[in-house]
């Protein structure tokens, strides 16, 4: 499990730092920041049309995915105001096509390093912390490495994490693949699962649409810290978010009784909200510090109750599909979220705030309405 959780902490980094990467760079090279945000757009984008491909592949292709993802990085980091925007992006929906491997293709292969049970709860919630860690310890890294070598060095840094993943992946002990649906049966059979069983619609309905306030949090912190005089307090608020983040996945691998993943899902939707609705309300930045960490803290075991629900409940073979799917439709709602803010820049963060407060308590509210009822103990 170890290597596994190595392997994918690399991988991660790479992913969550080329958000702070492409930005740097087109920066550097261009003098504004929008060629980056029209390469970061086309490295998402693909996210959820290439998912169910991705997640039809056998789990021997992740290394070689691992690969391409490298290396489409490797070329950013040469291309990016340098060559052609139009074969730019071309780069970055090539490299993008492979980001589901990252986000939920290497988390299907938890259920097979692990017996089911207390271990793999454990497994799940360690899993958990690879990316609530990668997620600090990302930006932090690219944005010293840029200030130390530069822009470009510092995303060849992310490619070289990634290649490394790669290799260290074609080396993690898998269970022999079971017997797999025809190819055009399977690419629509991920959808189908995720839309047929109670469970797993529930989870991903609920996580996708607060998602969608998700993907305008960072904007929303950094322009509401501005509005109430705290300059550099937007990345300060969204750190404290992350380590809480963090500390609460961590203490969820680390429970001795294991709470029922959805009731899980719903707690921490529900925390989340509340915790970001009073943040919105508080007078002073200085009170948004311990809101924002309650925050992250609430919303830290989420994903590790994703993860378990999407490995009990998806059939075998399809469980890398329902993965891929999940995160991302997962990622595709944060995009149109983060879309969704940059259109309403103007009206008051306070709102905006309260805005993906409201998303969270609703998919509270959505995912109880769609989970079934927890069998009741026999008399």
């Amino acid at each position: 499990m170890s290597r596994y959780l190595t392997t994918a902490f690399l991988a991660r980094l790479a992913e969550e730092g080329m958000a702070v990467a492409l930005a740097l760079l087109a920066l550097h090279r261009t003098g504004s920041a929008a060629q980056g945000a029209f390469v970061l757009t086309a490295w998402m984008a693909p996210h959820v049309l290439a998912a169910p491909l991705m997640g039809a592949l056998p789990a021997r292709w992740y290394g070689p995915a691992l690969g391409v993802f490298a290396a489409a990085i490797a070329a950013l980091a040469v291309t990016v105001g340098h060559a052609p925007l139009p074969l730019t992006v071309a780069i970055a929906v090539a490299g993008g096509s492979c980001g589901p491997v990252v986000a939920g293709g290497l988390s299907s292969l938890v259920a097979g390093l692990t017996p089911a049970g207390r271990d793999r709860t454990r497994a799940y919630g360690l899993d958990a912390t690879v990316y609530n860690a990668a997620s600090v310890a990302a930006p932090a890294t690219v944005g010293v490495l840029a200030a130390l070598t530069g822009p470009g060095r510092a995303m060849l840094a992310l490619a070289a994490s990634a290649a490394t993943a790669a290799l260290l992946t074609t080396a993690l002990q898998r269970p022999p693949s079971p017997a797999r649906t025809p190819p055009r049966a399977g690419l629509t059979a991920g959808a189908t699962a995720l839309w047929r069983v109670p469970q797993l619609r529930a989870v991903t309905a609920a996580t996708s649409l607060a998602f969608l306030g998700v993907g305008g949090l960072t904007t929303t912190t950094v322009l509401l810290a501005e509005e109430r005089a705290f300059p550099g307090g937007g990345s300060l608020l969204m750190t404290v978010f992350a380590l809480g983040a963090l500390a609460g996945a961590l203490a969820t691998a680390r429970l001795r009784r294991p709470v029922p993943p959805a009731r899980l899902v719903t707690v921490a939707l529900a925390g989340t909200g509340v915790a970001l609705g009073a943040a919105a309300l508080a007078p002073s930045p200085v009170l948004c510090l311990p809101l924002y960490a309650l925050a992250g803290l609430c919303d830290g075991p989420l994903l590790s109750a994703t993860l378990r629900i999407r490995a009990d409940h998806a059939p075998d073979h399809l469980r890398a599909q329902v993965f891929t799917l999940g995160a991302g439709l997962k990622i595709t709602a944060a995009a149109c979220g983060a879309a969704v803010v940059g259109l309403l820049a103007a009206v008051p963060p306070a709102l905006l705030l309260t805005w993906a407060a409201t998303l969270h308590l609703a998919a509270a509210a959505l995912h109880t309405r769609l989970a079934p009822a927890p069998p009741r103990p026999a008399a």
